[in-house]
């Protein structure tokens, strides 16, 4: 019976999301998994006989773009590959990533899934797991996460059901670095170099960790938030990486040299620099090699320093959720640009919006024009503007209001920085079109 009510949900699946693709009703990330669960409740206990290896990627920020880079590079190294490309990472996201794609008639090489943090151990109750990256842990969603220890307890309940898989662990991070495991594998930036000084912009917020004997970690040199090259008195320290790179970053791109190879990431921001790190690591450690020139036809994922074009004007659209997020990617704001900023609090982008608060945004007090602030919670954001001495805003609540006013906008390029679900919102608004 089991068989049967798997196979009959995969038809039903793939029957379902062709329909919606010739209607345009729905995207399809969540909806055909949750009616795959209906009929199938163990449906992803039936797929691991046709996945070879799988492999997941949790942590706060990065997830989207790093699964979407080890997909890139396993499937130009010509192996075949299930991944949740469009980020949905819950639970239905990743049953409907497997229901819309998996070829029950032969055997996959590979799965690449990114996993919400909350909701890993519960698809580790389900789908087998030989490799995990963890990208980072911020403050992020406190509203669902609460504080950090929580969201490393939830990410280490998954770890603990698949003993076996091994961990590829970023060593800069004092909390990643300390997940338990059998097998683990570090990887971390040496050295991390600016062609133009105006890159290298200090951050506001930093973070503070106790070593586990109570005192402040110490740092030999720290790369942003808490991330960088820690250690204690007592003797403890950051591990040794096996995958370590020396990355100089450019303006619209990085090159990371790791282990004696030179990989071009054509994304910008140090925040993506660690997410190439990461997939290149992985690729590295599966046997996939030779990767060097793959990584310049990479299209980053929707919302993820994506460019499309409105009215002929370069768009540029950045996700920002949380504090440490959100400086990464002001950070790299061009301030001659259109700036839009929208953000919604809908549960997929957390209820509290206080995060507004800890992020800086006086790094746009440069910015030569007006800024414009959209969403549901777009007087929030006027307002955490005015605080940091930004003067010139105006309040467009209705999305698709502000995306035709920036439209209109003088110059060529605009910037565009919307939480979650005013990500989902832009991307089916029509006049944003794709790269040319």
């Amino acid at each position: 019976m089991g068989n049967f009510r798997f196979y009959f949900s995969l038809i039903f699946a793939k029957a379902l999301y062709t329909a919606l693709k010739i209607s345009r009703l729905s995207s399809g990330t969540s909806i055909i998994g949750m009616l795959v669960l209906k009929i199938c409740p163990d449906f992803l206990k039936h797929c691991n006989k046709y996945i070879d290896t799988k492999i997941n990627v949790t942590g706060t920020n990065g997830k989207t773009t790093t699964s979407g880079l080890v997909t890139h590079l396993l499937e130009c190294s010509g192996k075949s590959v299930i991944n949740n490309a469009m980020g949905a990472n819950m639970l239905t996201g990743v049953v409907n990533a497997f229901a819309t794609e998996l070829n029950p008639f032969k055997l996959t090489d590979f799965s690449v899934i990114e996993s919400d943090e909350a909701y890993l151990s519960k698809i580790y109750n389900y789908l087998d797991a030989d490799y995990l990256i963890v990208t980072n842990l911020f403050r992020d969603q406190l509203d669902r996460y609460g504080e950090l220890a929580t969201t490393k307890k939830l990410i280490q309940e998954g770890i603990d059901k698949k003993p076996e898989i091994t961990l590829l662990l970023n060593a800069d991070d004092p909390l990643v670095a300390s997940f338990e495991g059998k097998n683990k594998v570090y990887y971390g930036m040496e050295n991390i170099y600016y062609a133009d000084e105006s890159l290298k912009t200090k951050s506001a917020t930093e973070e503070v960790f106790n070593c586990v004997c109570g005192q402040p970690l110490k740092y030999e040199k720290k790369f942003f938030a808490q991330q960088g090259h820690y250690y204690c008195d007592c003797g403890y320290k950051r591990p040794e990486p096996k995958y370590k790179a020396d990355v100089m970053l450019y303006k619209d791109y990085s090159i990371l040299t790791i282990n004696g190879k030179s990989f071009e990431v054509p994304i910008k921001g140090l925040f993506n620099a660690y997410n190439a790190l990461a997939a290149i690591s992985l690729c590295l450690e599966v046997g996939i090699e030779d990767i060097e020139n793959y990584l310049t036809s990479f299209k980053v994922a929707f919302g993820r320093s994506e460019v499309k074009y409105l009215g002929g004007k370069r768009t540029l659209i950045q996700l920002i959720k949380n504090p440490i997020g959100a400086n990464e990617v002001l950070k790299t704001v061009d301030l001659d640009s259109n700036i839009l900023i929208i953000i919604n609090d809908n549960y997929a982008d957390g209820r509290d919006v206080s995060w507004l608060w800890d992020a800086d945004f006086g790094l746009l007090k440069e910015a030569k024009n007006q800024i414009v602030v959209s969403g549901l919670r777009a007087n929030d954001m006027a307002l955490r503007l005015k605080y940091a001495d930004i003067k010139d805003i105006k309040i467009i609540p209705d999305i698709d209001e502000a995306i035709e006013y920036m439209k209109h906008a003088e110059g060529n390029e605009i910037t565009i920085l919307p939480t979650y679900t005013a990500l989902l919102k832009i991307n089916k608004n029509k006049n944003l079109k794709g790269q040319k």
